[in-house]
């Protein structure tokens, strides 16, 4: 991997440090940027410019989604734009760039430019629009004393830390994120596209079943018990404020969170749930079936995993999986998924998930 060298890191440095006057704790969020013979040109408008710009106006609701279209794309993937098309983007919306100078021009290399995209994400509003996104629930939570509530959410954690180290082990790096709910955990790999959801989706079924030996070796009340769900939708990115500085961690809010919420809040006690998403959950989970071979041999609180499946609950035998369709506290209607895990650990049979007759 080619590096950064000493000036330009310099060079980031400094552009950092204006970036964070600009951002003036979380007032202004920058949109793009162009290279610049002598620095760079940003893009950069107050945090509400973006609803005042897609809200219905004069001009309808038509005009509004177009508004909206336009900016998700604007903030979704690379910030980098040509300076023609730079401008283009301040004139439709009415804002003038900011020029920042630095020292020394920015190298046109990957790694630099890599380095300005990754300030850019971190000072502005980002939009994914398809990414897996896990949510573990500790049931009962509220009830428990807070020792005992601290006790959980470690041991959530410990679950989570534990799996990814397994994953690295056999070569499967998964860049994991979090942010927690109070009660648990929204996981999101920050890697996007097909192979990320799939190795999200292994996290998930090794980190219920780490929970779920630690659970039976326990003691007490110091170990969850969860439900989880795991769905795949778009969402927004954001970083926010600590002091005054931007948070080194980002959160995620949007249709993958809320369904995710919504779903975990019908769920019982150990269930395991599976959004009905756009790129089809029945097929998904069937090819994940078959890519679980890969974690065959992991040892799991010193037993080591022969053979691990999973699959959707079905209405009757050899049927199509069965959604389950529900209404949230808003009466708004929502589908997904009863899904099942059958471990082989060392010969000793271990079932994750509700079975039909418990649904």
């Amino acid at each position: 991997m080619e590096a950064i060298s000493l000036v330009q890191r310099g060079n980031l440095q400094s552009l950092e440090r204006t970036l964070r006057r600009q951002w003036r704790l979380g007032q202004n969020i920058v949109l793009c940027w162009s290279r610049d013979e002598k620095g760079i040109l940003v893009i950069l408008v107050p945090h509400y410019f973006l609803g005042n710009f897609c809200a219905p106006g004069r001009e309808g609701k038509a005009a509004a989604a177009d508004n909206e279209s336009y900016i998700r794309s604007l903030i979704s993937g690379r910030r980098r734009k040509a300076r023609e098309e730079l401008f283009a983007i301040a004139e439709r919306l009415g804002a003038a760039p900011t020029f920042i100078k630095l020292d020394l021009p920015l190298e046109d290399t990957p790694p630099v430019i890599n380095g300005v995209e990754e300030l850019i994400r971190r000072y502005g509003l980002n939009f994914v629009e398809g990414r897996g996104v896990l949510l573990f629930d500790i049931c009962d939570f509220s009830l428990h004393t807070p020792f005992e509530q601290a006790s959980q959410l470690n041991s959530l954690s410990y679950s989570m830390n534990s799996v990814y180290n397994k994953l690295s082990a056999l070569g499967l790096e998964i860049h994991f994120a979090r942010t927690t709910t109070g009660d648990g955990y929204y996981v999101w790999n920050r890697d996007t596209g097909p192979e990320a959801d799939q190795l999200l989706f292994d996290f998930l079924v090794l980190t219920v079943l780490d929970n779920a030996l630690a659970r039976a070796a326990s003691r007490g009340k110091t170990v969850p018990v969860i439900r989880a769900g795991f769905h795949c939708g778009s969402h927004y990115e954001l970083y926010q404020a600590e002091g005054v500085n931007p948070s080194v961690f980002s959160y995620i809010v949007g249709t993958v969170t809320i369904e995710l919420a919504r779903m975990l809040e019908m769920a019982e006690p150990g269930q395991l749930l599976v959004g009905d998403f756009k790129a089809g959950a029945p097929a998904f989970v069937a090819g994940r079936s078959e890519g679980l071979a890969r974690v065959r041999g992991l040892k799991m609180m010193g037993q080591s995993i022969d053979a691990v499946k999973c699959w959707l609950t079905d209405g009757t035998e050899g049927s199509e999986p069965r959604a389950l369709a529900f209404s949230d506290k808003h009466g708004l209607a929502h589908r997904a998924y009863n899904l099942e895990l059958a471990v082989d650990l060392e010969g000793e049979p271990l079932h994750l998930g509700l079975r039909p007759g418990e649904l």
